[in-house]
């Protein structure tokens, strides 16, 4: 049974499980280069010079590798937690009728581990040969910017396998589980009934611990601006990620009213973005879901960006070339777990809906008018991550600012804002509307007798 019941989740939802690999890909593939440059960066290594063992370590070099692949399993970690968890939520309703039936809760949580791991096994094998490729890159360039001397060849390892392996298999299957525990030991009719109509609330346990991290950020931000420079660009990346950890444990109660602000602004563009306002405002806890990681997008970028540009209008240089280049490196990977997860997250609950979106074409609505519908939902979520994210932002810059320059408000050229809150808006609308317009391209009664 339990294989029968992954196999036919496997089927009916597909989409949910297919961003669910690529999110594993994506961090095997992360994961799996910063273990093999853990490597190759290290001074024990046979064959090197000791002009070279210095280059390394006056560099940093082995350092950045460690923080780099913390960084990286935290991201993996996030990413992949977000969207099992979503692809996990999209089968409330088939998990309550299953246990109406007689399904026991372990039978439901075996099954859905068995999905956690079709989807993550295959990720992550293909993802440390991808970062064989990644990792190849990675030296080449910290070779062209001098952070990493020639003669330090690049080294292939098998270690990266089980590291990458177990954090995309491992985080996945957990997930999985988490996700489902409580629901599947729900009485049957109890969760039939949440199916149907959401939870309420956020937990005993969610609401505190969201307070706590965002309470914790701001209590750093503050001992930060009391010390040294260096010191206080250190702890900035403990600023933004407390941040970004209670942006997302409070989800819809802290993104909930951003959402009303931004699309009280857009329902005033015709029927469908007032559509469009209704549809979120009614559903917070779905789309901060998909707002969360755009946070980290917008948040993560605008202070890496912002400390570069800063430092450069103030003293004329933002820093060598090489820290320059890998500290955008590392800004990239980041942003872009943060933009799967998002683009999965939104693409998940497009497809979710195609049941209502059919309704429409059923009761009159124009292609054009759902098109439109959906377009400003993805202006509604796009606007609500660029509102708190800049927020975010600019707490995590003040006290560093302020130390370092005697202002806390950063040089941020115009280019940069705009071109951040360009691709928030692409990536929103590419993801909402692409699942949409496959559904508007059938018959709109086909959809509804086929979900």
């Amino acid at each position: 049974m339990t294989t029968g019941l992954a196999r036919a989740a496997l089927r009916a939802h597909r989409p949910a499980f297919v961003g669910t690999a690529v999110a594993a890909l994506f961090a095997a593939t992360v994961v799996s280069a910063s273990t093999m440059m853990l490597g190759t960066t290290s001074t024990d290594r046979d064959g090197l010079s000791p002009a070279a063992r210095r280059q390394i370590t006056e560099n940093g070099v082995g350092d950045i590798a460690v923080v780099l692949l913390i960084g990286s399993i935290y991201m993996s970690i996030f990413v992949v937690v977000s969207t099992m968890g979503t692809a996990v939520a999209q089968q409330h309703r088939e998990l309550a009728m299953v246990r109406s039936i007689g399904a026991k809760p372990r039978q439901i949580r075996r099954a859905v581990a068995v999905q956690a791991l079709a989807a993550s096994v295959p990720a992550a094998l293909v993802g440390f040969v991808l970062g064989g490729f990644g990792a190849r890159w990675w030296h080449a360039g910290m070779v062209d910017h001098g952070l990493l001397p020639a003669e330090a060849a690049f080294r292939f390892s098998w270690l990266a396998l089980p590291v990458c392996v177990g954090v995309a298999v491992v985080t996945t299957t957990v997930a999985a589980l988490l996700s489902a525990l409580r629901f599947s030991l729900l009485r049957p009719a109890r969760a039939l009934s949440e199916a149907a109509t959401g939870r309420r609330g956020l937990g005993l346990l969610r609401a505190p611990l969201g307070v706590l991290a965002v309470a914790g950020a701001c209590v750093v931000s503050v001992l930060l601006s009391e010390q040294p420079a260096d010191e206080a660009g250190e702890g900035a990346f403990l600023v933004l990620i407390l941040f970004c950890v209670g942006a997302g444990l409070l989800g819809p109660r802290l993104i909930g009213p951003a959402a009303r602000l931004v699309s009280a602004v857009v329902g005033r563009f015709g029927p469908s973005a007032r559509l469009a306002m209704l549809n979120v405002r009614s559903q917070p806890r779905r789309f901060s879901a998909a707002v969360v990681p755009l946070i980290l997008v917008v948040g993560f970028g605008l202070t890496k960006i912002g400390m570069h540009t800063t430092a450069q209008r103030r003293t004329g240089s933002a820093g060598s070339p090489g820290e320059v280049w890998l500290d955008y490196v590392g800004t990239g990977l980041y942003a872009g777990f943060a933009a799967i997860a998002a683009a999965n997250t939104l693409a998940m609950i497009s497809f979710e809906r195609r049941r209502d979106v059919a309704l429409l074409r059923v009761v009159g609505s124009r292609r054009a008018q759902v098109g439109a519908m959906a377009a400003w939902e993805a202006v509604v979520v796009a606007g609500t991550a660029l509102l708190l994210g800049t927020a975010i932002a600019l707490a995590t810059l003040a006290p560093i600012l302020s130390t370092a320059f005697g202002s806390a408000i950063p040089y941020l050229p115009w280019p940069i804002p705009t071109g951040v809150a360009t691709a928030t808006l692409l990536l929103t609308l590419l993801s909402t509307g692409l699942p949409v317009r496959a559904v508007l391209r059938r018959r709109a009664i086909t959809v509804i007798n086929a979900t």
